[in-house]
């Protein structure tokens, strides 16, 4: 058990490796929120369409390397491109196929039960 969990964290860490390398800042944000959502999902704290996220944008700047004006400008994005809804602490994913296309997100690397992944995915 205790390999499987290494493993599974050297997954996620090649994964936000690729992120931070590879992706413009639009491709971190929306990844990073398919991640938490997927996540949150899988533990039963998100409906796979809302969750609660209390983050600042300065903090999601810090945590992918970005200015909080960046930050601010990429998240108007994601919300003019109707992806998502980002308020009073709560993350509303509007479209999530066209979220996961933007972040390139395939939840594979989290290696989570596949039940959780098909009813997010259908929600």
């Amino acid at each position: 058990m205790l390999w499987r969990d290494t493993l599974i964290d050297a997954a996620i860490f090649r994964e936000w490796m690729v992120g931070m390398g590879r992706r413009e800042a639009y491709g971190r944000i929306a990844h990073l929120l398919c991640e938490v959502m997927t996540k949150l999902k899988a533990v039963g704290l998100a409906d796979g369409v809302t969750c609660e996220l209390p983050i600042t944008q300065a903090e999601l700047g810090d945590a992918l390397g970005l200015s909080t004006v960046h930050v601010n400008r990429v998240l108007q994005e994601l919300r003019g491109n109707g992806l998502i809804t980002l308020r009073g602490g709560f993350l509303t994913v509007l479209d999530w196929g066209g979220l996961t296309q933007a972040g390139e997100f395939d939840p594979a690397y989290l290696h989570l039960d596949p039940k959780h992944l098909d009813r997010q995915q259908a929600a």
